[in-house]
């Protein structure tokens, strides 16, 4: 009988990254005689699902002060996710609970019930959640490691919730319920796309022996089409920026150096910034806005890139354009933070210091000037980020099949 395991995020469509690698893992078990399902809260744009019926009721958490509440006992695991989740798991009989992004709009409490029934947990960790209140580890827009190293008395201090006492405390609340020794408790294993990712959770207390480190992968879709791309598309003169347009990223000192450099740079991707720095930028020849593109345009325009730059100013863990990126064959410029300084071997690319528009001014000048070998960039990222490297790790390490 094949074995079974029962994935578990908020969403069931392509919202985000996360969303993105529990399709991806699901698409990749199944192809390998695994069969894989899915438990999401109930949301109109999710994918048809085999428990859909059985999904989580949709918690909103904005609106009437009846929303807030049942938002609230979601959070804290006190509604009906828990019959929900039963249900599945009577129905499946997984041999593996596979979580991932889970707070808030589903709870920690279903990892909980899992192992209470001797079930095999694991969650790959998306983000800071279970050690930062707010999930990004940024304060003032600045990295912040207050509440991994102390109490989490910070979040109400700095309203780092949205600026609202209410939603901070509803974040320190859901923080003290899912403590550390209660998470640990409840899953076997605990899986780190980077190795900064695993370094945060021992600062946050973790035992180290409860995380591995596994990378994520580029799906056999996307894999193929960069392999093709990567030997067929010729090199232009530009360096480009895939990702979103927010303060955290680094786009806006980017942007301010691009700016001042005789390189054209192509930005692709929206978000709350994208409006201004439209404008300010019109009238600059260097600087082309692509919009949101999708995810052929994204592969062609990372392999036809000199470069791309990731001038991050967060903490992030495992980005998938730097992923995308380096299976492309195209060097990358990273910041030298969170987990892009690791994806970057020797000459596949260089990393500057964050917050410093000189450092990205040297970098970009020293990658447009160098000669780079793209086809063993490539040859190196797919078979680190391949799809059947990530099964083997996942299967029998994580797993244990």
């Amino acid at each position: 009988m094949a074995k079974r395991v029962l994935l578990v995020n908020k969403f069931y469509y392509p919202r985000g990254g996360d969303c993105i690698v529990v399709m991806n893992t699901e698409a990749l078990l199944r192809e390998n005689g695994v069969d894989a399902q899915v438990f999401a809260m109930e949301y109109s744009q999710n994918r048809p699902a085999k428990f859909k019926e059985q999904f989580a009721s949709r918690v909103d958490f904005s609106g009437s002060f009846a929303n807030l509440w049942r938002a609230l006992r979601r959070t804290l695991g006190m509604d009906d996710v828990r019959q929900s989740f039963a249900a599945v798991l009577d129905e499946f009989r997984p041999d593996v609970v596979h979580l991932h992004n889970i707070h808030s709009y589903l709870s920690p409490v279903v990892g909980q019930i899992a192992h209470q029934r001797g079930i095999r947990v694991v969650w790959t960790l998306h983000d800071y959640k279970l050690l930062c209140p707010r999930y990004d580890c940024l304060l003032n827009g600045k990295p912040c490691e207050q509440c991994i190293t102390g109490s989490k008395n910070g979040v109400l201090e700095h309203r780092c919730m949205k600026g609202s006492f209410p939603a901070s405390a509803v974040a320190k609340m859901e923080a003290l319920k899912w403590n550390r020794r209660v998470l640990e408790q409840n899953t076997d294993l605990f899986v780190c796309p980077s190795q900064f990712m695993a370094s945060m959770m021992k600062k946050g207390g973790f035992d180290p022996s409860k995380t591995v480190v596994l990378n994520n992968f580029l799906d056999p879709v996307k894999l193929q089409q960069y392999q093709s791309l990567s030997d067929g598309v010729q090199r232009e003169d530009y360096y480009c920026y895939v990702g979103r347009l927010s303060s955290e990223k680094g786009i806006e000192d980017l942007l301010a150096v691009a700016s001042r450099l005789p390189y054209k740079l192509k930005v692709a991707g929206g978000g709350p910034l994208e409006p201004s720095l439209r404008i300010k930028y019109a009238g600059n020849a260097n600087i082309e806005f692509l919009g949101i593109i999708d995810a052929v345009d994204v592969a062609k325009l990372l392999a036809g890139a000199r470069f791309s730059i990731a001038p991050s100013q967060c903490y992030d863990n495992n980005p998938l354009s730097v992923v995308e990126s380096l299976c492309a064959g195209t060097p990358v410029a990273g910041s030298h933070i969170g987990g892009i300084p690791e994806l970057i071997a020797d000459g596949c690319g260089l990393t500057f210091t964050p917050f410093d528009q000189d450092a990205i001014a040297t970098a970009i000048e020293q990658a447009m000037s160098r000669e780079w070998n793209h086809a063993e960039v490539a040859r190196q990222a797919l078979d680190k980020f391949g799809p059947q490297t990530h099964l083997n790790v996942l299967t029998k390490e994580i797993y244990g099949f």
